[in-house]
């Protein structure tokens, strides 16, 4: 036996001691969660009640015990998302749960086969190791490498069904919501963004020679620097006075409390019309304690000033001059910009016009896009030139591939940890084996676990701010550019230099020894580091998840930011009214990646497909309940998260079998390694073919259904509420597909191997929510005229909020500061403690603004 054969193999107690303390901290935060989750609903439950959100976006209330809420949570049908959010979050638990059945299956087709031939193996390894490749013997034992040939065979081609399976599936669905009469006939849905529109045809006139009469309206986007600039200054003003304000009433009311306590009557007394400004709040704030603040930088140097007397001065000016900056945008008088939105009659026209070749030289009038919304538009990009677009893409694309390279360095390091015990044979690291076993398989388990997630935690910031700089204009295609970019440095950096570094430091002291059995080693010991994903999993899994349900960091900040760092009306009701959000191109990269991984491994060391099924499981749980429950859906990529992701699956396939490529190359299995090369070169064709036939239907939709559609709405057909069908349908079950209502029961089977069928566009199309409203009155013309001028163009002079005292002080502030802009005290009130308190349920505060969906 090797040198390194004799070292200790810690991957068993690595494993155990992995699990208790995660275990141990899975079990705190749950029972945080349940404690919490009885008391405080609008953490844990805000979708249930929540002022802010309509009817139709809540979810059900769940029973309030410690317990007994599972029942009534697992009952609501897997389609609730999908009624009552978006796309992207039924599709994102959809991933998941796809996630689950491939591991689940894997372990299905290859447990009862490989790890009866790799126990049985005679290359002498032990625990963990016992069950992977490299027990085999390849000396004697080479013909079981079929097997696993064999094997893998049938887990890809699985994998690659489900891909081809939900590709189809989210084609129908896709499909069946965006010809709709509920979302074709958004703005957004009709409105297509031209980029690096020729100077030329920055002109309504020319532009709907080139579109026709189907135009409806045109947007040419503007220089709004200084236009920009007013309204921030305005804006900063205004919510200075607020607070300003707010701060007058609570000294003045401090002042009332304190005389009360020294038995002073309680006096409450409401100003003459004609009073003086500020005389009630002068009887009890002398004029040093006002609310002063310095005119120099950043408010710390230079003339001290009255706040509330500055400010209104201020507003006097600031007001007319951006009404008057406003006023001549709308009429034209603005550097254009090279961008254009056009909005059209009908979705059908402009998805021609989004189809179509819109110019005739290379690069102009293109990309283009359809469906964005006017909040999620970034500004700044539309004012990038198509060649400083061509930089700025291959200067974003060198960085990002300089980060994931350079990430290797302390990303190898946390890979040589989680194998650190093979490296006791090197002289100035024999110290290593007298660490006790206790702690090395800490050192070995947790720790790299710990380390990878907490390096990871920046990177998809770094992300964001490379698609917006690279000139992606809308924060939907800045998710999707994160989803790519993330993804690739999941791959290469959690995966394929951890991978690497793990097995070659486990084998280095052997290959510095004897070079010339590099191969050989590296492959007897690259199924051993799948023990380091063992680890990760668990982590994640229970770790992470249970952290994820629970939320604690968030809550306590949440409860210190809205209880003492929220001191006007505005800021309490923002903080409570403000759903946290989902970052799409940050989560679903991480989850694709444990997919990639467990395919990787499954024909090398499938335990990790047993540990991935109970990882992934306890993270669809979690991010059921959030998603139910908590969070809201800020970002809208109409599902296109879901047909990346199910792509990304195919890195898994190509990587596995190149891995089984080399380590049957390794081993010297001849007639394995061929058949291997083969399935590959399948994998390709098969990759290419589905792509080319699947991938227009993706992004584009079809002008047949969208004929059909407007027949049905011409001749009075109704949509259904979705929810209803597929509860009567399934009897409110997780079934993943819904009722066919062609009137007999359908097979989990045929279901399952047949979506073109019983998942096809009529059926799918039940599953479109109907809210009540009128469909095709959705905006008034103030809105439509609107809808895609740059913000500060729109942006109306904010109405200030602040809470009515029992003096009567709010009241004569409101009187005077209405004169300069428009100011409250209803909704809200000083309470006997000084503290603000407004109806928090019942009543929606003054500066509630109804939301539109675009």
């Amino acid at each position: 036996m090797s040198e390194q054969g004799s070292a200790r193999d810690a991957s068993a107690s690595s494993l155990y001691l992995t699990i208790a303390p995660v275990a141990i901290s899975a079990a705190i935060y749950i029972s945080i969660f349940l404690i919490l989750r009885k008391s405080h609903r609008r953490f844990y439950a805000p979708r249930t009640y929540l002022g802010s959100l309509r009817e139709s976006e809540r979810s059900p209330a769940l029973p309030t015990g410690l317990l007994n809420w599972f029942g009534a949570f697992w009952k609501i049908s897997d389609y609730h998302p999908l009624q009552h959010q978006s796309l992207d979050a039924y599709l994102f638990l959809r991933f998941l749960k796809i996630l689950v059945v491939i591991c689940f299956v894997g372990c299905c087709i290859t447990w009862p086969i490989l790890f009866p031939i790799n126990i049985t193996g005679t290359a002498g390894k032990k625990q963990l190791d016992l069950l992977t490749y490299a027990n085999i013997n390849n000396s004697t034992q080479y013909n079981r490498y079929y097997a696993h040939v064999f094997v893998s065979w049938l887990f890809y081609g699985f994998v690659m069904y489900m891909v081809i399976r939900e590709s189809i599936l989210y084609i129908n669905l896709r499909q069946a919501f965006l010809l709709s009469p509920m979302y074709s006939n958004r703005i957004s849905s009709r409105t297509v963004l031209f980029i690096s529109v020729p100077d030329d045809y920055l002109d309504q006139a020319k532009l709907r020679k080139v579109f026709g009469d189907s135009v409806k309206n045109i947007w040419i986007a503007g220089e709004t620097k200084e236009l920009d600039d007013l309204v921030k200054e305005r804006d900063k003003e205004a919510f200075r006075l607020e607070k300003a304000e707010v701060k007058l009433l609570k000294l003045a009311n401090k002042a009332r409390l304190k005389a009360i306590k020294k038995g002073a009557a309680d006096e409450r007394a409401e100003a003459p019309i004609d009073a003086e400004a500020g005389s009630l709040a002068a009887r009890w704030v002398p004029p040093k304690k006002r609310p002063t603040h310095r005119l120099g930088f950043l408010g710390l140097v230079g003339k001290k000033v009255d706040t509330i007397t500055w400010c209104r001065s201020a507003l006097e000016h600031l007001i007319p001059d951006v009404q008057k900056a406003q006023d001549a945008y709308r009429n034209g008088n603005y550097k254009k910009v090279n961008s254009v939105f056009i909005e059209f009659t009908t979705q059908a026209e402009a998805e021609s016009a989004y189809q179509v070749l819109a110019h005739h030289k290379a690069l102009q009038m293109t990309p283009k896009y359809i469906g964005i919304t006017p909040g999620e538009i970034v500004w700044s990009a539309l004012k990038v030139s198509w060649w400083q677009r061509v930089v700025r893409r291959f200067a974003v694309i060198g960085f990002i591939s300089a980060l994931i390279i350079f990430w290797a360095i302390p990303v190898g390091v946390v890979g040589i940890i989680s194998n650190i015990s093979s490296l006791e044979n090197i002289f100035f690291l024999t110290w290593i084996s007298k660490i006790p076993e206790v702690i090395l398989g800490l050192v070995q388990g947790l720790l790299p676990s710990v380390l990878m997630s907490i390096l990871l935690s920046l990177v998809p910031i770094v992300m964001r701010l490379c698609a917006k700089l690279a000139g992606e204009p809308s924060l939907s295609r800045v998710e999707l550019f994160t989803q790519n970019a993330y993804f690739a440095f999941q791959v290469i950096q959690v995966f394929l230099i951890t991978t690497l570094t793990s097995a070659a430091s486990a084998a280095a002291y052997t290959i510095f020894q004897h070079p010339e059995q590099a191969t050989s080693l590296l492959s007897e010991n690259l199924p051993r580091a799948s023990n380091f994903y063992i680890s990760y999993f668990i982590v994640q899994g229970l770790g992470i998840a249970a952290s994820i349900l629970s939320q604690v960091a968030g809550f306590v900040i949440f409860n210190l930011i809205y209880k003492y760092l929220s001191g006007t009306p505005r800021a309490l009701y923002t903080k409570w009214a403000e759903l946290s959000a989902i970052s799409w191109g940050s989560v679903m990269p991480v989850y694709t990646n444990i997919a990639v991984i467990s395919i990787t491994y499954a024909g090398i060391a499938p335990l990790m497909l047993g540990f991935a099924t109970i990882g992934i499981s306890i993270f669809y749980l979690a991010w059921r309940y959030n998603i139910f429950f908590v969070t809201d859906t800020k970002v809208d990529t109409r599902g296109l998260i879901y047909p990346r992701a199910l792509k990304q699956l195919f890195a898994g396939i190509y990587i596995a079998e190149l891995s089984m490529v080399g380590l049957l190359a390794t081993s010297v299995a001849i007639g394995p390694l061929v058949l291997m090369i083969v399935f590959l070169v399948f994998t390709a064709l098969l990759h290419t073919t589905i792509n080319s036939a699947l991938d227009p239907l993706l992004y584009n939709l079809p002008r047949s259904l969208a004929e059909e559609e407007i027949a049905r709405n011409r001749d009075g057909g109704s949509i259904e509420n979705g929810e209803k069908d597929v509860i009567d349908g399934e009897g409110a079950t997780n079934g993943s597909s819904p009722a066919t209502g062609k009137g007999k029961k359908v097979s989990m089977f045929a279901k399952f191997f047949k979506p073109w069928e019983y998942c096809d566009y009529e059926t799918l199309r039940k599953l479109v929510p109907h809210d009540g409203n009128d469909v095709y009155n959705l905006y008034t013309d103030e809105v439509e005229r609107d809808a895609y001028y740059p913000p500060s163009v729109t942006s109306g002079t904010p109405l200030l909020w602040i809470p009515q005292d029992p003096l009567g002080i709010s009241k004569q502030e409101v009187n005077d500061t209405s004169k300069v802009i428009p100011i409250t005290d209803e909704g809200c009130t000083l309470s006997d403690k000084n503290k603000i308190e407004w109806d928090t349920e019942t009543v929606r505060p003054p500066v509630w603004e109804e939301k539109i969906h675009y």
